[in-house]
């Protein structure tokens, strides 16, 4: 701390008043016969640009280190990440955890791609009342309330889908912006994927779910037969195809589930629901052509304007403003979290309104 106060450039007296504390108190919290408080460790960590979190351990996430070290695309795709998980972080220490879902045990199988897909059905019964997961539209928001983990959608470079952040603290899924809502979604699914069979401690990158390359990685192979199981399950395909499979009815399909119609066709394939011929045939119909044949161009439209929307995770931005209101936090970390300034926050909170963003 004595380090951090050498570094800011301030006196003793000053840093003790830029954090809101007078001289002598700050003295006996260096000298160990009084603690700091959260809103003094939230205080310092503000003026000094850290985080609570470091200020606490010393520790600095992995994810930020992958950062610091990544160019190009994956640097922005990781400063996302490190920006809400420094938050989530910082307000793990105030109390405010993660109520992270574990998966149990689960069986050893033959093949990863088993693995997947007996992790999909565990998920997909947990979901219970919230709903299934193939015919919910919002699926960030039954990720976050079903398993606990931070969904957020930002703007990355064209060849990031997303990524998974996983530690002690923090469960977080970074997903790009994107015009086709079935990728977004499918990302979605195969991130929560990997989360869950708990690949990758600290961090998981994907440029491209969809590379036929990745199935000879194991995570990669369990991570998609986990999301082609968890957005399209057996029992609700089983039940669509059979009154028979048309190209008509393949497509409404596609709509109602909100995945790729090559994705499907391959699900169906596998299923030995269609034969390869179907599947090849299919597989070429792109999302907005399904849209079309099934009479759902204008749902299709809201839909991608949805999954070209940035989106703040919902869980974490909750979880800043109850520490705020608890006083165990300053508002600054709410209000960076939604991009506004803090002091026409404060004001805006003071007068009882809402501001633009902020609702």
């Amino acid at each position: 701390m004595r380090d951090l106060i050498k570094a800011s450039n301030l006196t003793r007296r000053a840093f003790a008043a830029r954090i809101g504390l007078d001289e002598s108190k700050l003295s006996k919290s260096l000298s160990g016969t009084r603690r700091f408080s959260s809103v003094d460790l939230a205080r310092i960590a503000e003026t000094c640009d850290v985080t609570v979190d470091w200020l606490l351990t010393g520790d600095t996430p992995a994810v930020s280190m992958a950062a610091r070290a990544s160019g190009g695309s994956a640097r922005s795709a990781l400063e996302a990440a490190t920006r809400f998980s420094a938050t989530r972080a910082d307000l793990a220490t105030l109390g405010y955890s993660q109520q992270w879902r574990t998966p149990p045990s689960r069986r050893v199988a033959n093949r990863y791609a088993d693995e997947g897909r007996d992790l999909a059905h565990w998920a997909t019964e947990v979901c219970g009342e919230s709903g299934p997961p193939a015919t919910t539209k919002d699926l960030s928001s039954l990720v976050e309330a079903v398993f606990g983990a931070d969904v957020a959608v930002v703007d990355l470079d064209s060849d990031f889908d997303g990524l998974a952040v996983s530690s002690a603290n923090v469960k977080l899924i970074v997903l790009a912006t994107s015009p086709l809502p079935s990728r977004q979604r499918f990302t979605l699914a195969h991130e929560l994927g990997h989360l869950l069979a708990g690949d990758d401690q600290d961090i998981h990158l994907d440029r491209d779910v969809f590379d036929r390359a990745q199935t000879r990685d194991p995570g990669e192979a369990r991570a998609n037969a986990f999301a082609s199981a968890f957005l399209m399950p057996e029992a609700a395909l089983r039940s669509a195809v059979q009154a028979g499979i048309t190209e008509a009815a393949f497509a409404s399909l596609a709509c109602d589930l909100v995945v790729s119609p090559s994705a499907l066709a391959y699900r169906l394939l596998h299923l030995r629901f269609i034969d390869a011929g179907t599947c090849d045939r299919y597989k070429t119909i792109t999302a907005a052509k399904a849209a079309h044949m099934a009479g759902r161009g204008d749902e299709f439209a809201r839909q991608v304007a949805a999954s070209s929307t940035t989106r703040l995770p919902g869980l974490l931005v909750q979880d800043a403003y109850a520490a705020y209101e608890a006083g165990k936090t300053t508002l600054r970390p709410y209000a960076n979290l939604l991009g506004v300034n803090v002091d026409v926050l404060r004001d805006s909170i003071e007068a009882n309104t809402v501001v633009d963003g902020a609702s």
